[in-house]
């Protein structure tokens, strides 16, 4: 929005080319949507605590977190609207890839709201019943995965790379569309899933958040990307911007999220994060390397899905508690050394997966 601004403005001074530069606008992007969350932060948790927008704490989870009824809930709601007006104001609008992160990231918040608002009005940990949440997140997700693939241009946004190999490179054809949407669902329920913790899932999304900044701008520049070796995206670049609104608002918010929590995210941010997340791998064609960088998500979703199915056939659970990290807290870890290890782990593996731009 502002880029328009700037260069009609730049025909008076060539000053205003500077913000030409995507180092320059992303850190903009940053610093805009950190100091909305900072600006914003505290009039929302007033206005959630007056109006009793509080969280509905499970009486079956650890017994810790029942002191933890009453917390604000639905944060999430200033950290999106710091995301996306940070991204709108610093990006190139006029760039397709902007507006499929954009407008996923928002329509996956739109359903996260509808639950948390349920959950509210029935005063219980219940919202959206699992079968209506899949269904939306379904629609939403195979429509962004159809309109990435039907507008792509060039084969190597609709084929997929394989990390730590040169020259292993698989076209999809069609089957770009399941993968994109399995990716995009599947990230936003992880991420929503390792939200149970005072800070737990919001650093973990900025590390990774990043990470797929940093693939993203090399990917878009033509002279780093034929020097790692890596597909060029022309397009690709610009998420940087994106990644830099992510960031700044994820820094933000745990400001008011890390422990003891003064405001939960509810699912309105996770699902929403969760889905940026996913796109933006999906963008910037590092699928497999998101695999690896979330490998946190990656485990609180496994530990899900074997509680449940050990559950159903033989009657017994495999862990104390689903997902992972309430396993650790019925052990016996307090919630901030779990919180605490559990961003250890995600640096390490982000590590990991920017090292896959070189080591091929």
């Amino acid at each position: 929005m502002l880029l328009s601004l700037f260069e009609y403005l730049e025909q008076f001074h060539s000053g205003f080319n500077v913000f030409q530069y995507l180092t320059l606008r992303s850190i903009l992007g940053v610093l805009t949507a950190l100091t909305i969350c900072f600006l914003t932060g505290p009039i929302m948790i007033r206005k959630l605590t007056t109006y009793s927008v509080n969280q509905n704490v499970r009486d079956d989870g650890p017994q810790t977190h029942l002191a933890k009824a009453g917390t604000p809930t639905m944060g999430g709601a200033f950290l999106l609207v710091a995301i996306l007006v940070s991204a709108l104001l610093w990006s190139d609008l006029t760039n397709r890839y902007v507006w499929f992160v954009i407008a996923t990231t928002f329509l996956f918040g739109l359903v996260g709201a509808v639950d948390d608002i349920k959950k509210l009005l029935s005063r219980s940990s219940k919202g959206l019943s699992a079968k209506s949440k899949y269904f939306w997140q379904s629609v939403i997700g195979l429509g962004a995965a159809f309109l990435i693939f039907s507008l792509a241009t060039l084969s190597q946004e609709t084929s997929l790379y394989v990390p730590f190999f040169k020259n292993v490179i698989i076209p999809l054809g069609i089957w770009f569309i399941p993968l994109t949407y399995f990716v995009i669902v599947g990230s936003s329920n992880a991420v929503n899933f390792t939200d149970g913790l005072d800070g737990l899932a919001i650093m973990p999304v900025v590390m990774v958040t990043g990470a797929l900044g940093v693939f993203a701008y090399l990917s878009g520049n033509i002279n780093f990307s034929n020097y790692l070796g890596i597909q060029h995206l022309p397009l690709s670049g610009e998420l940087v911007v994106f990644c830099g609104a992510v960031v700044g608002a994820g820094l933000g918010f745990l400001w008011f999220n890390a422990y003891p929590a003064q405001v939960f995210m509810g699912d309105v941010g996770a699902l929403a994060l969760g889905a940026a997340v996913g796109v933006l791998a999906v963008l910037v064609r590092q699928e497999i390397v998101l695999v690896i960088m979330g490998g946190v998500f990656v485990l609180e979703t496994v530990s899900v899905i074997m509680q449940v199915i050990s559950y159903k056939l033989t009657g017994k659970r495999i862990f104390q508690m689903a997902p992972l990290h309430h396993h650790f807290e019925l052990k016996g870890w307090p919630e901030p050394r779990v919180i605490v290890r559990f961003w250890i782990i995600t640096f390490i593996l982000v590590l990991v997966g920017l090292a896959t731009l070189k080591l091929r």
